[in-house]
């Protein structure tokens, strides 16, 4: 029986006609969930959980939608008996995409309860899919490939189990359970799941595709073929759930000897009618994938030595599933059978199937061969390239479903798209050889241009060996190493003087890390979970590296690679060079000539001073806001630039105001190059998630209440913590006590201090940790308000709430020519104004807190306010109060 050679019959009570439009609903969302996945490819960074994203819109979107589509469609034309409704099927397809969106909406949002609703609505559209085909399948007559269908239900019954374990996964376990867990949720999703429904299929589908017979013995093949997969993957499953590696290892043995039985009858087919057009050279290299990848996995099972060190092999397996052989077999079956099912003659049929086949060998080509290249250790630029040519290789299908979905079939004597015959889906050997070579051809040019420009890769030989006379002994020491708690692990490395050093890094820590050294290797930035193999070149001396993002390297993030044998030639070694401050090393240092203070000297014309004017609180008891973090580079006192990590591009930062009892919404968005995070002092809620380390590209929601009255901080908790406040990550919640009187004007005054790196660049971390800054100021600027003075009218009551926000110095408030009968601080009067007698001339505050003060000025003229610590007035703590009449 050869499936899909002619259009199938229609399901009961439908027409053609109906079918293809059937068809074409029930195949949208797995087009859809493509289409999402190649928007989320192109613009990761930008995307929260981007890396996750890409595995489950395909695994869970497409794939999954396509094996319910088309399981239902084959058993259909596998079973003999009554063909059921469609209308149930549609409700589980609803139901499963209802339940992908929550569980996608609970992954972005970090609402592990929407993650979890969602996996079980995925397992039971899934269960009941299997339940259906069971029933259909007990009840149909004898049938030559009917066994077919066990494949689809038992695949069906195991995609529940690994729904639930994606949901424990999504809860955060730790350690050895989530290496564990993680090997489960592999095995029954995509070698059980998908693994199953694939092989079932490509049994009878790939000779189809090929337009030959099925080889002899494929029909024993199928009837007891499904026995070994499903072994396997339950003891690969239960060997992780029980932590008893070794039944791991069988059942990863026993799944691929399943595999390979399954493989020969198609070997046999191939070999008698090699595939020259899109759809079965995509389902052989996908198979081919597959077992790369089972060689690979029982490997690393093998090596591991721990449940830790396979994890992270699993994650470099999983992108070569998901890519080589999930996204090619659903790309090569939909070419095939999208013509078939949509039906309209065999003209149509026909050229439709000429489109979806366009340059199918060059297609290819691009994916199998950037994807073997992405997998070695290259500089990473040319990881990314490669990586992208995969990515225009299998979305090419996209455009063409597009033109073959509106293709008509050609007026008489017009020729067809590829003129119209078996050749346009069937090149002569000339063209095919052709294609094959401009698609290597692509991927040889993405790589000698990433090598050119990395100079990682240019370095054949280090400099330390080059300098010193070392001579280069041919051998290399490969060293594991990760990025954790803001440390290296190893932080010392010992090699053999000559031998090449090449590190493979991976980041297991929450926020973006690099590796450098000083002689130039580099591992570009790391996002959570990435790895790289960094080539340092041939160590004939001592040489250091460290994490070269601000901040990082002064925090202790370094780590000494030493030459063991090597002459002493005085070359410095990893300590004093790790110490030397190298500068430029660090990303957003500037390497302008030092800031250079004058505090006498009036601001430029044009020059706009940040508002002192404090808003009313806004009406209701929610209130929510977006954050975003930006990098732009910004005045800081006349003549002075920095440039600054902004929150909503503003230092300070936007200022929240409310009741006691009000309730924030906060979305921080990171939309800088940098991690971080935000901590709100107005809220009080364990830290752990609201306050973590965001990366690039990634967001988070805040949610706090505000239970008690005060002027409270927020700002960026991001370590080193001194260095994020000090670069303008900070800001006020003005909370109001009960029954707070009205008065005629509301100031708000933010102390901080700078800290000056280079003219554009981030704030120096080694001042800020000796306590030695530039300037101090209120609301970023220094001396802002004596150049535009505050306004008041004489006899006026004014309030004025101040904050120290450090990170370092304290603040002594004082208004010269004014004296303070109201002060609170810290969420109590220390003078209420019923003592007509009493009256203050400070508000002391520590570094974080704030309160505020009420005075009347008695006449008009100018009223200086300072801190009363003067060096700090001196240096920039200074402005005025213009008094009119």
């Amino acid at each position: 029986m050869k499936i899909g050679s002619a259009p199938q019959p229609a399901p009961a009570g439908k027409s053609p006609m109906n079918r293809a439009g059937w068809h074409l609903r029930a195949n949208a969302a797995a087009v859809g969930w493509l289409v999402a996945l190649v928007v989320v490819v192109l613009f990761h960074r930008n995307i929260p959980v981007s890396g996750w994203l890409m595995v489950h819109l395909l695994l869970l979107g497409a794939v999954a939608n396509s094996i319910l589509v088309w399981s239902w469609h084959f058993a259909q034309a596998l079973l003999r008996g009554p063909t059921p409704d469609n209308r149930l099927m549609v409700a589980r397809l609803v139901l499963l995409n209802l339940a992908v969106v929550t569980v996608v909406a609970g992954m972005v949002s970090g609402v592990w309860v929407l993650t979890l609703v969602g996996s079980i609505g995925v397992g039971l559209a899934v269960a009941w899919h299997a339940v259906v085909l069971g029933l259909r399948a007990v009840k149909a007559l004898p049938s030559r490939f009917g066994p077919t269908v066990w494949y689809y239900v038992a695949a069906c019954l195991l995609l529940p189990v690994g729904a639930g374990v994606g949901a424990a996964l999504a809860a955060g376990p730790g350690g050895e359970l989530h290496a564990r867990l993680l090997l489960v949720h592999m095995s029954v999703n995509v070698l059980g799941f998908v693994g199953l429904s694939v092989l079932g299929t490509l049994m009878t589908l790939l000779p189809t595709m090929l337009r030959t017979r099925v080889a002899d013995g494929a029909e024993s093949v199928a009837r007891h073929g499904a026995v070994p997969l499903l072994v396997g993957v339950l003891a690969i499953a239960g060997g992780a759930a029980s932590g008893a590696m070794a039944l791991s290892v069988m059942g990863l043995a026993v799944y691929m000897a399943g595999v390979v039985y399954i493989c020969l009858p198609l070997a046999r087919v191939v070999r008698t009618k090699a595939p020259v057009s899109f759809a079965p050279l995509s389902a052989v290299a996908a198979l081919v994938w597959l077992l790369v990848a089972l060689v690979w996995l029982l490997v690393l099972v093998l090596t591991a030595g721990s449940w830790q060190g396979l994890h992270r092999g699993i994650e470099v397996v999983a992108p070569v599933l998901a890519v080589g052989f999930a996204a090619q077999v659903l790309g090569g079956a939909l070419t095939y059978l999208v013509p078939v099912v949509l039906g309209g003659g065999p003209a149509l049929v026909k050229r439709r199937t000429a489109i979806l086949d366009k340059a199918a060998v060059l297609r290819v080509v691009l994916v199998n061969a950037g994807l073997v290249v992405s997998l070695l250790p290259v500089p990473s630029i040319v990881r990314v390239g490669t990586t992208f040519l995969v990515l225009i290789g299998l979305a090419w299908f996209l455009p063409l479903l597009g033109v073959a979905l509106f293709a008509k079939v050609p007026a008489a004597g017009v020729p067809a798209v590829g003129g119209g015959t078996a050749a346009a889906h069937d090149p002569a050997p000339r063209k095919r050889w052709g294609m094959a070579a401009a698609g290597l051809t692509a991927v040889v040019l993405v790589v000698v241009a990433g090598v050119l420009v990395d100079p990682t890769a240019l370095k054949g030989v280090n400099q330390a060996a080059a300098d010193t006379g070392v001579a280069a002994t041919g051998q290399t020491t490969t060293v594991e190493m990760s990025m954790k708690n803001m440390r290296f692990h190893p932080d010392k490395v010992e090699v053999p003087a000559g031998n090449k050093l090449v590190i493979n890094v991976v980041n297991e820590d929450d926020m973006v890390h690099d590796l450098v050294t000083e002689f130039g290797a580099d591992s570009g930035r790391l996002y959570p979970g990435q790895k790289a193999t960094v080539d340092v070149g041939v160590i004939g001396a001592d040489v250091s590296g460290w994490c070269s993002l601000v901040g990082h390297r002064q925090q202790g993030m370094v780590f000494s690679i030493v030459a063991v044998g090597a002459p002493d030639t005085g070359i410095p070694g990893a300590g004093s060079s790790a110490d030397s401050g190298m500068p430029g090393m660090d990303h957003g240092a500037g390497d302008g000539p030092a800031a250079d203070f004058d505090f006498m000297k009036e601001p430029g014309a044009g020059f706009t001073p940040h508002s002192a004017v404090l808003p009313s609180a806004p009406e209701g008891t929610m209130h929510e806001l977006t954050m975003k973090v930006t990098e732009a580079e910004r005045e800081v006192a006349p003549g002075v630039t920095q440039k600054l990590w902004l929150f909503n591009g503003m230092a300070p930062g936007p200022t929240l105001r409310g009741k006691v009892g009000d309730k924030f919404k906060i979305t921080l968005v990171n939309d800088g190059s940098l991690g971080h995070s935000i901590d709100f002092h107005a809220g009080a809620l364990a830290p752990d998630q609201p306050m973590r380390t965001i990366n690039p590209g990634e967001s988070l929601s805040y949610s706090f209440t505000a239970t008690r009255a005060g002027i409270w901080m927020y700002h960026c908790s991001t370590m080193p913590m001194s260095q994020h406040i000090a670069n303008g990550m900070f800001g006020a919640v003005v909370i109001d006590p009960p029954n707070l009187a009205p008065v005629d004007k509301e100031y708000l005054l933010v102390q901080s201090e700078i800290y000056a790196g280079p003219q554009g660049g981030v704030a120096d971390l080694a001042k800020i940790q000796a306590e030695k800054p530039d300037a101090v100021v209120f609301n970023g600027y220094a001396n802002q308000y004596k150049y535009a003075p505050l306004p008041a009218r004489a006899g006026e009551r004014v309030r004025i709430w101040v904050l120290d926000a450090g990170p370092n110095r304290a603040s002594s408030f004082h208004v010269i020519g004014g004296q303070f009968d109201t002060t609170w601080s810290e969420g109590r009067f220390l003078l209420d104004g019923s003592d007509a007698s009493a009256g203050a001339q400070v508000l002391p505050l520590a570094p974080a807190q704030g309160g505020f003060v009420e005075l009347s000025f008695p006449e008009a003229g100018n009223y200086p306010f300072v801190s009363h610590s003067m060096v700090d007035a001196e240096r920039g703590a200074a402005g005025v109060f213009s008094v009119s009449k």
